[in-house]
């Protein structure tokens, strides 16, 4: 094959050894081929790194009119607000949304190459597609990644979140708390991985280590039990739990005081994220906010942007957060947040 040679559907069927219509059936998911023909097929797409171009898209529809936003899931509240603010600014410059959840898709790659007849760009999150994918998507698809290390070809929208993290663990410390545990996965996503690293980072610079190595869990509620065995294990080796998000932290405080464990008075624990739980629970989760819907907005924004045809001198996009302080670190509560405003 001449590798100065474009790769398009004539060269996959001439790969395959099967005609362009085939091919055109294969990547749209009809059953009129066969499992022999398919896998022929979906080979040599593979080999040929091989993606469908949005200029091989019928002449008379230019625009789909539609971006495609892959999601890892759907639970849990920041997905869900993510997902109101990409929505409402897609409407504003007249865009559907395609979502497609990963979990559970067994052929990610052929799903993905798949939506792209379907839309004029894809936005792809943390713990979605790998990195080789998205690299080889983003050379002829307009893409953003999103809570994600940058990758070039891409625009990046993301978070503050090192610095953020490296402040909440220094405000345990400035409580007396000198034998801290990190909740979460730092390879479960480059978001948890960052905070991680200012947890550690404050450990650092205070001259302490870590009380324990970092709790390794999955960064749902589902995992608190798991959590709060390990914190009872411990005993008094650990005072205080920077935890990966909010959904963790607030599990574990519920699981921990029905164990008799009083918060903070014999643990403090932090959380990220900012959810509205976290001001309603007693005592209030101290915790990072972070501009979930305005991330989902920024996302479709760059994403229009570079449909636009921007993509010169791009910068990753990331979003200020803040510390936001209530009782379970053991500062002053005065109680519930009842009608406070998200700002």
């Amino acid at each position: 094959m001449d590798p100065d040679r474009p790769v398009t559907i004539y060269t996959v069927a001439e790969r395959a050894g099967v005609s362009i219509a085939t091919v055109s059936r294969v990547l749209q998911g009809s059953a009129r081929s066969s499992p022999v023909t398919r896998q022929k097929v979906l080979r040599a797409v593979e080999d040929l790194d091989y993606v469908p171009l949005r200029a091989a898209r019928t002449l008379d529809v230019k625009r789909h009119e539609a971006h495609g936003l892959v999601l890892p899931g759907l639970t849990g509240p920041y997905f869900a607000e993510l997902l109101a603010g990409y929505e409402s600014t897609a409407a504003q410059y007249g865009q559907s949304v395609v979502v497609v959840v990963s979990a559970g898709v067994t052929d990610l790659d052929t799903t993905l190459r798949t939506l792209l007849a379907r839309v004029d760009g894809l936005v792809l999150t943390h713990g979605t597609a790998g990195d080789a994918i998205i690299r080889t998507l983003a050379r002829s698809t307009p893409a953003v990644v999103l809570a994600h290390a940058p990758i070039e070809g891409c625009d990046t929208v993301t978070v503050e979140n090192s610095e953020s993290a490296a402040e909440l663990t220094a405000h345990l410390l400035g409580h007396g708390r000198r034998r801290l545990v990190f909740a979460g996965d730092p390879e479960t996503s480059y978001d948890i991985r960052e905070r991680y690293a200012g947890f550690a980072a404050a450990l650092a610079d205070a001259g302490l280590s870590e009380a324990l190595p970092p709790l390794r869990v999955w960064f749902e509620e589902s995992s608190a039990p798991e959590i709060v065995e390990a914190l009872v294990a411990a005993g008094d080796a650990v005072d205080g739990v920077v935890c990966a998000n909010d959904e963790l932290a607030l599990a574990t405080m519920t699981l921990l005081a029905r164990r008799g464990v009083r918060i903070p008075d014999d643990l403090a624990i932090v959380g990220f994220d900012d959810i509205m739980a976290s001001r309603y629970v007693d005592p209030g989760l101290t915790t990072v906010k972070q501009p979930t819907h305005e991330l989902g907005r920024w996302a479709a924004i760059r994403l229009h942007e570079r449909i636009q045809g921007r993509t010169r001198d791009v910068q990753p996009q990331i979003l200020p957060t803040r510390v936001v302080v209530r009782g379970s670190c053991g500062c002053p509560w005065s109680g519930p947040e009842f009608g406070a405003q998200r700002s």
